[in-house]
């Protein structure tokens, strides 16, 4: 194999990663997949629908993921959710940011992109803020207190290099089992309820987003694999962290920003992720623009928008931090079964809760 072909797998990946985002946006405008709507619905209204609709997601990547693990079309030691050490303290507090970010800013980086494809202004600010706020704790100053402090009591489980909840049990060779398992009794869950039944969106939604992550897992896990004719070692075409990957939004944000800040420096190229980012916006847009929905939004006073940027710079860093947000951690990583994700998750929704609940009792004093 020459450059020529790596290069031309690389650029097959990013534009794999292009169109699953596209369908990814449009399905998510069509149907309001939000994981912050979600929650906020079961708080305040007693409301499961589009939570049902972010657990069948779930259960769907859990589902495509194991069989493409039972396949050999996916090495789960090469993601980043699985291996290395368990940086518990960094995905607790991590995703507690995030899920207070979210709350304050209308929304995860999944519906941010979808926001700004559909008009919204508000979210265009909270896609600079979160994306520098990332970058700055990718390798910034942020980065330093999330290095040196946040990920310095990270442990190493004797779980044979796999940080994942079959593991954990000694059932790390019946990953695929487990996964289905789980993904049945989530499954069953999901559809006893008669109303979730009769909706649509939410179950299309479900349905779309976990295949487009088992998608993305097989387009740079697997059709990303190759020879590297440098080294003569296989290696992960077309990915940020040369390792497999699926749908995550918060760190591609970032390299997004800093794709744009060196786009003359011919060492920048557009990876999976970055090129989710533009797919998501654009999925979005054409929906808007067929079904006539776009609509220009903006800020209704110098509050919202404050509420805005600190929220949007708290997810920037709590994503990078836990490593994920509610899709890269809460779909992408579940699917995995890493520990690490369910702890993210956990966490990204208790953070998310507490705001919710403290936004009512100021709202409710102020009446």
């Amino acid at each position: 194999m020459v450059s020529g072909d790596t290069m031309n797998l690389a650029n097959l990946v990013a534009w794999g990663g292009f169109g699953l985002s596209v369908i990814f946006g449009y399905v998510a405008n069509k149907s309001h997949f939000c994981t912050m709507g979600a929650v906020s619905d079961v708080v305040n209204m007693g409301d499961w629908g589009r939570m049902r609709a972010w657990l069948l997601a779930m259960a769907v990547a859990m589902l495509g993921t194991g069989f493409l693990i039972y396949s050999g079309s996916l090495n789960l030691h090469d993601t980043l959710y699985t291996g290395g050490p368990l940086r518990w303290l960094a995905i607790l507090v991590g995703g507690l940011s995030f899920g207070v970010g979210m709350t304050l800013a209308g929304g995860c980086g999944q519906r941010t992109l979808v926001r700004v494809g559909g008009g919204n202004l508000k979210s265009i600010v909270v896609f600079m803020f979160l994306g520098y706020s990332a970058l700055l704790t990718l390798r910034g100053i942020f980065g330093w207190f999330r290095v040196n402090v946040l990920e310095a009591p990270a442990v190493t489980l004797p779980l044979d290099g796999m940080q994942t909840l079959p593991a954990l049990f000694g059932l790390g060779e019946y990953q695929w089992l487990f996964a289905v398992a789980l993904a049945l009794a989530i499954l069953i869950f999901v559809f006893k309820d008669a109303e979730f039944r009769s909706q649509r969106d939410n179950i299309l939604a479900g349905v779309v987003v976990g295949l487009v992550v088992v998608a993305a897992w097989y387009l740079t896990g697997h059709v990303g694999f190759a020879e590297n004719p440098d080294t003569l070692e296989n290696t992960y075409f077309g990915t940020h962290s040369h390792r497999a990957e699926s749908m995550t939004f918060v760190a591609p944000i970032g390299y997004t920003m800093d794709l744009w800040a060196y786009w003359t420096d011919s060492s920048t190229t557009v990876t999976f992720g970055i090129a989710s980012v533009f797919g998501i916006g654009i999925g979005s847009f054409l929906y808007a623009l067929i079904h006539r929905t776009f609509r220009w939004e903006y800020f209704t006073s110098p509050q919202d928008l404050f509420r805005h940027i600190i929220g949007a710079t708290l997810m920037g860093f709590g994503g990078v931090t836990a490593m994920g947000c509610t899709i890269g951690q809460g779909v992408t990583g579940i699917s995995t079964l890493a520990l690490g994700s369910f702890m993210a998750l956990f966490s990204i929704i208790v953070g998310a809760v507490i705001t919710m609940k403290v936004q009512y009792h100021m709202l409710m004093r102020e009446n």
